[in-house]
């Protein structure tokens, strides 16, 4: 039995002080008082001066309010009946839906033993030639998606939910706006993934706390899940806002701020839940694409730029598409040399014209004669635009490839690519060959 406490000594926001013995960081416990209660999560000890962050906040919480510590951290349940449910940032339904109860387990725990991990080997088709093509998406791979505020990350993140080759979709939405969750939710249901996916939501109108819970659910079910022998796709919104929420209890906390006000430790909280990403050597695998808005578009902003030190690679979302330049998977070199054998020769020669589209662009924009080269760049580069780069495009990875044939060979001649013989005698399409030889 824990002792109860009666005495609160300081309140400050969202976070009660209490004198306590015996307590362990991020032990839960229940705050009661005469119009409510609230469970409370233990963020800060100095001695016996223990600090809780209270969900439900400070307000109305008087100091003589009751105070249990529970002796264990945060929990959540685990079964099957979670897919196709919609539960907070604390693991209660959002849904309406029954609470489970069952299987209860810790959330916020190691990252996997190095000796249980595998090198990945798996490429996660998800239908977006940017991704398929120039930059795979590799199994156990932890991905950021680097994005400004009004470009399209969660209709991006929705559509990979729907198309992503994986068994499980677990989806962690931090901070998010009303509409932007029942998007997420309609558009999964819409298209039958709700059957496959767990959703863990928290609203901008939720506590701050269930912000910072929110990865660590979903990558703990995602571990037990992966345990089954499962393909899980960890999909995370927005990072930014996990960022500032740790930052705001920072400054309730009155610790000493680091760059711009955040934490010193953003590197190691951010790094605790990217390394839950895995390849199980005997069991499936946790693969973690993670939406980063930066503020002003500046990669220098402390989130994106720890993140970047983390993670194996980045996507930048620019101008409602990836973008090629920057985007980059650092894995990739490990699954496409199996899937077919144009597919690097592909992705290496389609990017090297579209930087000389580029270079064009600019000397038209200066006013330089364009020569019939120049012309060739600028047609082929109107149409990887709007026929690969484009978010509209939703094509399986062969066909991709042999698209990008097609466009390479109603732009140049085969010797103008570069591409060896033998693989343009193979691939390049037939009708351009006879009219070649001619």
């Amino acid at each position: 039995m824990h002792k109860v406490y009666h005495r609160i000594e300081e309140i400050a926001g969202n976070v009660i002080m209490v004198k306590a013995a015996g307590v362990t960081y991020r032990e839960l416990a229940r705050v009661t008082w005469k119009n409510g209660d609230s469970l409370a999560q233990v963020i800060r000890m100095n001695g016996e001066r223990v600090s809780l962050q209270v969900f439900a906040g400070g307000r109305g919480i008087p100091t003589d309010a009751r105070v249990r510590f529970l002796g264990h951290s945060m929990q959540t349940a685990f079964s099957e009946a979670l897919l196709g449910r919609v539960f907070t940032g604390s693991g209660e339904p959002r849904d309406r839906g029954p609470s489970i109860s069952e299987n209860m387990i810790p959330i916020g725990g190691p990252s996997v033993n190095p000796a249980k991990r595998i090198i990945p080997r798996n490429m996660v088709r998800t239908g977006i030639p940017m991704i398929d093509v120039f930059n795979t998406l590799v199994e156990s791979q932890k991905l950021p998606i680097f994005s400004v505020a009004g470009e399209p990350y969660n209709p991006l993140l929705a559509r990979i939910a729907l198309q992503a080759e994986v068994d499980v979709i677990i989806l962690g939405g931090m901070g998010l706006k009303h509409d932007e969750y029942l998007f997420f939710r309609d558009t999964l249901e819409e298209h039958g993934a709700l059957s496959r996916s767990v959703l863990f939501i928290h609203t901008a109108a939720d506590p701050t706390v269930e912000c910072l819970m929110v990865p660590d659910i979903c990558l703990a079910v995602a571990e037990q899940y992966a345990l089954q022998n499962k393909r899980v796709l960890v999909l995370l919104t927005d990072m930014t806002n996990f960022a500032d929420s740790m930052k705001e209890i920072a400054i309730t906390m009155e610790q000493i701020p680091s760059n711009r006000g955040y934490p010193g430790d953003l590197y190691s909280q951010l790094a605790a839940r990217y390394e839950k990403a895995v390849d199980f050597d005997s069991a499936g695998s946790i693969t973690i694409l993670a939406a980063t808005t930066m503020p002003g578009d500046d990669v220098t902003h402390p989130v994106p730029d720890n993140t970047g030190y983390i993670t194996e690679g980045q996507f930048y979302l620019r101008n409602n598409r990836i973008e090629p330049f920057g985007s980059l998977s650092r894995l990739k070199q490990l699954v496409n040399s199996k899937t077919r054998k144009d597919h690097r020769t592909i992705m290496n020669t389609m990017i090297q014209l579209y930087a000389g589209f580029k270079e064009t662009l600019e000397k038209q924009a200066m006013g330089f004669r364009m020569s019939a080269w120049d012309e060739k760049l600028l047609k082929y580069g109107e149409r990887f635009e709007n026929e690969l780069m484009s978010l509209s495009v939703n094509i399986p990875l062969e066909a991709a490839l042999d698209l990008g044939w097609q466009i390479l060979a109603d732009c140049f001649e085969p010797a103008e690519t570069g591409i060896p013989s033998a693989l343009t005698e193979q691939f390049w399409p037939k009708d351009k060959k006879a009219s070649a030889k001619e």
